[in-house]
């Protein structure tokens, strides 16, 4: 199947090389996979090194190498090599252009240039393929913007990321684009989202994805909302402020039923609170047990005082609904509310999720605070009676192998552990 027909290219763990060129393609770009870091990039420079006539050996390693003069050739004889699928991955050269890795130094002059050689000459502003099959698509908006999971290191945007992202988006890719967001919001910094505002996310459709794959994927208004909830979990004030500002509505409900407001007052978040009120999000519509564990996560002693003398048996009922309490205080750095909460009768050694306001039992509160480091918080989880012997249900690890994993040293988890998260 070609991209031109169907919008689908083979995701690259499938991927093999059969030249040099391919195995320089391999090697060169952002592939999502446990082998992207800066020794994969190291190896395809050194191959690039060992054999320069890999640059204009085909379109695909010319666009990698964001080689100006190599494409301007190659398109000049065949335009239509800008949709030529080929290279280890079956993509286009617009996506080995975005995605690649392997030149920290490369100019915008050259990446920019390059993808407009290519665009100019016909290539798709919105190619892109599926990883592993999944949706939303992994697009040249997607591959410019970098980002994910695994942090800068293994997962970095583009050299030149605004620029070549502006290119594309300038050229027709759409500003929706799900992926792109998922994968940078796991950063602080904010200039992908400034750019994606600036170019119309928020408006419009999620054309033409949606059509080459026969599905519905998250529409724009949909793509904001997610995008402002987890930036409300997870402490981005700035990044609440800039999406209320481009569009996000205070007052649609969010995944799992619950407005911006609620979210933000039953999770403690008071900063994105304030902006969302500014915003003229509607009042909090909570019950007693939501109205508890809000209190106890700003360590509002008086207002859980009150709670409790009106209703004796909100604990319990609190507890149930927000067994993880605990971990989430953990998670936001507030001892004062992990105090309180412990005093309250929650769980300190309860599993769940720090990062979605999900009951999964993924790790403890101890857990949490050994991976960030946060020495204060293990010790004073430890005191409120802490199990430090308690593995989490994702790694099969302890507290001790957190800390060891994200190279923190706490000595009150005990000797140096032998195995890593």
């Amino acid at each position: 199947m070609t991209e031109s027909a169907t919008g689908l290219t083979r995701y690259p763990d499938r991927a093999k090389a059969a030249t040099e060129a391919d195995e320089f393609l391999l090697l060169a770009c952002l592939r999502y996979c446990p082998d992207d870091g800066a020794d994969q990039w190291a190896r395809a420079s050194a191959l690039l090194d060992a054999h320069p006539g890999i640059r204009a050996a085909t379109v695909h390693t010319a666009a990698a190498c964001a080689d100006v003069s190599a494409l301007r050739a190659l398109l000049g004889a065949d335009p239509g090599l800008a949709r030529t699928e080929g290279g280890p991955f079956d993509w286009p050269p617009l996506l080995y252009l975005a995605y690649a890795r392997h030149d920290n130094e490369v100019t915008e002059a050259a990446a920019v240039g390059g993808a407009r050689l290519l665009l100019d000459a016909g290539a798709d502003p919105n190619a892109g393929y599926l990883w592993h099959g999944d949706t939303p698509p992994f697009t040249a908006l997607t591959g410019a913007l970098g980002g994910g999971e695994r942090g800068d290191d293994d997962q970095p945007r583009h050299p030149q990321a605004i620029p070549l992202a502006r290119a594309l988006l300038a050229a027709g890719a759409n500003p929706n684009d799900g992926q792109a967001l998922y994968n940078r919001m796991f950063g602080r910094d904010d200039d992908h989202l400034a750019l994606l505002l600036e170019c119309g996310l928020g408006r419009g459709d999620r054309e033409p994805w949606s059509s080459r794959l026969g599905v519905e994927l998250e529409g724009p208004a949909g793509l904001l909302a997610d995008q402002l909830g987890w930036a409300i979990l997870h402490d981005h004030p700035a990044r609440v402020a800039l999406l209320l500002d481009g569009g996000a509505a205070p007052d649609r409900r969010l995944r799992g039923g619950r407005t911006p407001l609620e979210l933000a007052t039953v999770y403690g978040k008071t900063d994105a609170a304030r902006l969302l009120r500014a915003a003229g999000a509607p009042g909090p519509d909570l019950d007693a047990v939501d109205r508890l564990m809000a209190a106890g996560m700003i360590a509002d002693r008086p207002t859980a005082a009150a709670l409790l003398d009106e209703h004796p048996d909100l604990v319990a009922a609190a507890v149930a609904r927000h067994p993880s309490a605990i971990l989430r205080a953990t998670g936001a750095g507030n001892a004062c509310a992990v105090l309180l909460l412990a005093e309250l009768g929650f769980d300190v050694d309860a599993l769940g999720r720090a990062d979605l306001p999900i009951e999964e039992p993924w790790e403890t509160a101890l857990h949490e605070a050994a991976g960030a480091g946060n020495g204060d918080l293990v010790t004073l989880l430890l005191r409120l009676g802490a199990d430090p012997s308690v593995r989490d249900h994702r790694f099969g690890s302890t507290p001790a192998d957190w800390a060891a994993h994200f190279g923190h040293s706490i000595s009150e988890l005990g000797p140096p552990p032998r195995g890593r998260v």
